[in-house]
C-alpha cells in the first residue's frame, strides 16, 4: 500500500487542523481528521462552477465570486466556461490553502491563479461580498462541507438568513448564487425560499461513475421581497 505523504498543514480561526495529503498521484484536504474533498472525486466541483457560469459565455464583461478556493477544481472549471474578458474572484480565508494551490510542484492550480482573469483574495468570503455590492453576474459557495456539513465554525454565517441575505445584496441583475452541499439540505432549501430566492437542486455523484452524490443549489431572486 503505498503512503500517504503529509503535505502541509493550516489551521483555522476556531482552531481546526486542514491538512494537505498526496497518495498515488492524488491529493486531498482534511478537517480534523475528516476527507474535506479529493482530487479522485471533484465531478460536483466541476459542476458548481459549469451550471453558474455556462449562461456567461455571451455576457461581457462577466464577473464572477468563487467562494472557498479548495483543491482549485471550481476555478479550473468557471475558467473554461467564461469568456477571456471576464473577470474570477476568488475568496479564500487560510493563505496556506492558497500557497498550496499556487505552488508549481504540486499539481495543483499553479497555472489557473496566473490567469490574468483570476482575483485571489486571502479573506472571508462575506467581508468580500459586503464590499462588492451589485458586483457579480454569479457567485459559487463551497466553503466547508456546505450548510449542514459543516466542520469549521467560522463558515456557519455564510448560510444563515443574514448571509443570504448578503450574498443576495452582491448579485448584479440576473444573478444566481450557486450552493455546493454534501448532502441534500432541505431545511436550507427552505431557509433560501424564505429569503425569496427560487431554488433549483441539481443532484452530482462525486465522481463519473461512482462515489456519494451531492446536492448543488442554484438559488435566483425572485424578485418579490
Amino acid at each position: 500500500m503505498k503512503p500517504f505523504e503529509r503535505l502541509g498543514e493550516a489551521l483555522t480561526p476556531d482552531g481546526t487542523l486542514l491538512e494537505l495529503f498526496r497518495h498515488d498521484g492524488a491529493y486531498l484536504i482534511r478537517a480534523g481528521g475528516i476527507e474535506l474533498m479529493s482530487s479522485r472525486r471533484h465531478l460536483s466541483e466541476d459542476r458548481l462552477a459549469e451550471v453558474a457560469c455556462a449562461p456567461l459565455r455571451d455576457v461581457s464583461p462577466a464577473r464572477v465570486l468563487i467562494g472557498g478556493l479548495g483543491l482549485g477544481f471550481t476555478l479550473r472549471a468557471a475558467l473554461r466556461e467564461l469568456p477571456d474578458d471576464a473577470e474570477v474572484v476568488v475568496a479564500e480565508l487560510l493563505a496556506e490553502v492558497i500557497e498550496w494551490n499556487a505552488n508549481p510542484s504540486y499539481d495543483l492550480s499553479a497555472e489557473a491563479m496566473n490567469d490574468p482573469r483570476v482575483h485571489i483574495v486571502q479573506g472571508d468570503v462575506l467581508s468580500v461580498l459586503r464590499a462588492n455590492p451589485g458586483g457579480f453576474d454569479a457567485i459559487m459557495l463551497d466553503t466547508d462541507n456546505g450548510p449542514d456539513g459543516m466542520l469549521m465554525s467560522e463558515n456557519k454565517s455564510l448560510y444563515s438568513e443574514r448571509g443570504i441575505g448578503v450574498t443576495m445584496a452582491a448579485l448584479r441583475a440576473g444573478g444566481v448564487i450557486a450552493y455546493w452541499s454534501v448532502s441534500e439540505d432541505l431545511s436550507f432549501v427552505g431557509e433560501l425560499q424564505r429569503s425569496k430566492l427560487s431554488v433549483e437542486a441539481i443532484r452530482v455523484r462525486a465522481h463519473d461513475t461512482a462515489g456519494p452524490m451531492h446536492e448543488i443549489y442554484l438559488a435566483r431572486p425572485t424578485g418579490k421581497r
